[in-house]
């Protein structure tokens, strides 16, 4: 069993890993995770053991509590941020009002300008300065807290760096305060109390822009889970209309939603007729037409009238549940990416105070005075923060998950986001794919009749078939208006065709075999026009009346019309097209035509569409599989990425790892793009994470004094690792708004 937990009280990467370790080591845990951004913990266990967990969770020095339902969790994580965003920015404005002064007051007379406070009344100058900053200590007590808490149980993080840099600093100022006061007036030449402050302000404003950020990057999950009302009017037996709670309603009841309200169940319109906006679900911006009969999806915006639902899932079962739930648990997952980014984080901090303290001793040694070792000490506690290396892949893996929810693409495996911009080669299968999935009149050839003598002829014949080809015809009819008449007879002829009296004519209705079985005569002509429907892919459908063959209706299951251009922009990406399917060689040669494929698999059984994966990835090439039947469900788990529709079946979704809401091959193209887009901004975060500490720990370990350049300060040293945590962020939230198509 999968449970999830919100998390508090963590602050970076050593955090999230802290918590891992413990949760890890508790019995019945099989595995553990924490996502960062979102601040959540899921855990794999046999058996339910949340309180276990917590405790565990409890002993590492965090908070923690099973998270409710998604919209319950969603409300209180909200309200958490908000309280959270509201006391750092409490905390950050008394900091600031104290830090401001404190920094005028020390370095104000080394520039020139007035102040009320000067070094020559070195032991007052001294006590305003600790006095202005105790209040800005106070403020930032959570860096102290945690960060030393977290070193007492040796697993050092952010805070840890922040604290112990700063007690450095605060322990070498009080000293020099010790100096001034016993007579050593050099004493105040060597005061820190600025730099603790402004190290301290610094860092805990790039905690506020941070957390605010953070806060945008679940949007698009957000937006999903209020797309579901709080409360629905239920119309009861009596006939009387009444609100009650969308978690009350049951399958079966019947509810009114006027024109602004959204839809609170998946369900069928029972009276009424309405235009839907399904946008937000579908990715598909155009409204849609409802009428009496057709499916409605709990979420979509009901826009012009007034209808009444009968409610066919209800909660947690509705598509929009499991959208939010399949889009909410992708956005915690763990990329292979990610797996190293932890790893180097493990090892980080341990490597970074070595680095600090190995900095600080040379400088002593080499004669350095003591100020200027516990300067460079400082300076690389402060700088080498892994919060930057800890966001950058959770946050773009949020925004990129989420920007595909609006686009209609849900993402069912994070892995497969990482995996869809390797792929080199894709299959399409064809019915429901590539094609509409149903049969639809294509040609009408009359040839002793006119052309809706014709139709309507066969398509009276056809009634009371239930064969797929004949109903298609009779559609056909039913929708240019033709009126029809009832068979008084009606023989279904299996692999032949059928045969139906009608207004007292003989009717042979089916494939050339049965009209020369029939008797009927036949000529070269109609032979050729059968041959040449058949080798564009298209059924043939011959009817003869009392003897004599009247016309030819062709049958096809019609291409979908953004196939040959979603190829096409496939292609275009350098990816291999491979249409496989178990039609005959002519109808998947035709329709291979028309979607701009060449490389065509027919005749392939279901069972062994999975093997001619297989033999697509032989030579190293990641494979994509796109298909909607039963009989692909093998194929899509097979392929390193599987696509399937919102309307294909149970098994196929199931066995796909990317769901296309809006049943659209267009949905392909655009998924690869997303996924480029996402690992693309992933790269460039890590990239920047990794370079910033490269290029400022040696800067802050002294290398330019080295080479008679300046010594970072810390307050310098804060403000970058705060810029490079905000960057990371806002470089992943641009995926919110970057364009993919």
């Amino acid at each position: 069993m999968i449970t999830e937990f919100s998390i508090t009280g963590m602050s970076c990467a050593a955090c999230s890993k802290a918590v891992e370790r413990a949760v890890g080591r508790v019995d019945g845990v099989e595995a553990a995770h924490v996502n960062l951004a979102t601040e959540r913990l899921r855990v794999r266990s046999e058996n339910d053991i949340s309180q276990s967990v917590i405790a565990a969770v409890e002993r590492a020095g965090y908070g923690a509590a099973v998270a409710q339902s998604i919209k319950k969790q969603s409300a209180i994580d909200e309200e958490k941020k908000l309280r959270e965003i509201a006391q750092k920015k409490r905390e950050l404005i008394i900091a600031a009002i104290f830090t401001i002064p404190l920094f005028y007051i020390s370095m104000g007379t080394m520039m020139g300008l007035p102040s009320p406070v000067t070094s020559d009344t070195p032991k007052l100058f001294a006590l305003v300065q600790l006095a202005l900053l105790m209040p800005v200590i106070i403020a930032g007590r959570g860096f102290y807290t945690r960060g030393i808490s977290a070193l007492v149980r040796l697993h050092p993080n952010m805070d840890s760096l922040i604290a112990v840099g700063t007690i450095a600093s605060m322990a070498y100022s009080l000293y020099s305060v010790w100096r001034i006061f016993n007579g050593d007036m050099h004493g105040v030449h060597e005061l820190y109390f600025e730099s603790i402050g402004t190290i301290i302000t610094l860092v805990m404003l790039g905690k506020y822009f941070e957390a605010r950020a953070k806060g945008k990057t679940g949007d698009a999950l957000k937006a999903l889970i209020n797309l579901a009302p709080d409360e629905a009017s239920v119309i009861d037996k009596s006939g009387v209309e009444r609100r009650v709670r969308i978690e009350e309603l049951l399958p079966g009841d019947v509810v009114i939603v006027r024109p602004g309200e959204n839809m609170p169940v998946d369900g069928t319109i029972v009276s009424g007729a309405t235009s839907v906006d399904e946008s937000m679900l579908t990715g598909e911006s155009m409204p849609i037409d409802k009428l009496e009969g057709d499916s409605v999806t709990g979420g979509s915006l009901n826009i012009s009238s007034a209808i009444t639902v009968k409610a066919v899932h209800v909660g947690d079962d509705t598509m929009l549940s499991g959208m939010i739930r399949l889009v909410s648990e992708a956005q915690g997952a763990k990329l292979p990416i990610e797996r190293l980014a932890d790893k180097i984080s493990g090892v980080f901090i341990p490597i970074v105070g070595a680095i600090a303290i190995v900095s600080g001793a040379i400088w002593l040694i080499v004669g350095e005075p003591l100020s200027m070792a516990l300067r460079a000490f400082v300076s690389v506690l402060v700088i080498a923060c892994p919060c930057a290396l800890g966001l950058a892949t959770p946050t773009a893996i949020m925004v990129g998950i989420g920007r595909g929810a609006k686009l209609g693409i849900l993402v069912k495996d994070a892995e497969a986001l990482e995996t869809t911009c390797k792929v080199r080669k894709i299959a399409l299968d064809k019915t429901g794919t590539l094609t509409k999935g149903k049969p639809a009149v294509t040609d009408v050839l009359a040839y002793t009749l006119d052309e809706d003598e014709l139709t309507a002829l066969f398509a009276s014949g056809e009634r009371l078939t239930e064969h797929p080809l004949g109903k298609a015809i009779t559609a056909y009819a039913e929708g240019k208006g033709l009126e029809l008449s009832k068979p008084s007879s009606f023989e279904a002829l299996p692999g032949r065709g059928a045969r139906a009296t009608v207004d007292g004519k003989t009717l042979y209705m089916g494939n050339m075999a049965l009209m020369e079985e029939s008797g009927a005569e036949t000529n070269e002509n109609i032979g050729a026009d059968a041959e040449r429907i058949a080798s564009q892919g298209k059924t043939p459908m011959l009817i003869s009346c009392d003897g004599e063959i009247a016309g030819l209706i062709a049958v096809a299951d019609e291409i979908k019309p953004e196939a040959p251009k979603a190829v096409k922009r496939v292609k275009g990406m350098g990816i291999g097209v491979t249409l496989i399917t178990g039609d005959n060689k002519n109808t998947a040669a035709a329709i291979g035509a028309i979607a701009g494929i060449t490389d065509i698999m027919s005749g392939v059984l279901p069972a062994q569409k999975a093997e001619r994966i297989k033999e697509m990835q032989a030579d190293g090439s990641l494979v994509a599989m796109a298909g909607d039947g039963i009989n692909d469900a093998v194929a899509l788990a097979q392929a390193d990425v599987g696509f399937s529709f919102n309307d294909g079946t149970d098994a196929a979704i199931a066995g796909a790892s990317i769901v296309l809401m809006r049943n659209d091959l267009g949905g392909i193209p655009d998924a690869i793009l997303l996924s480029r887009a996402t690992m693309r901004t992933i790269k460039q975060n890590l990239f920047w994470a990794f370079a910033y500490n490269c290029i400022g720990i040696p800067i802050a370990a002294g290398l330019l004094h080295v080479f008679g350049g300046p010594l970072l300060n810390p307050m310098i040293a804060a403000l970058a690792m705060s810029f490079s945590s905000v960057t990371v962020l806002l470089n992943a939230l641009r995926l919110r708004v970057k364009k993919i198509k």
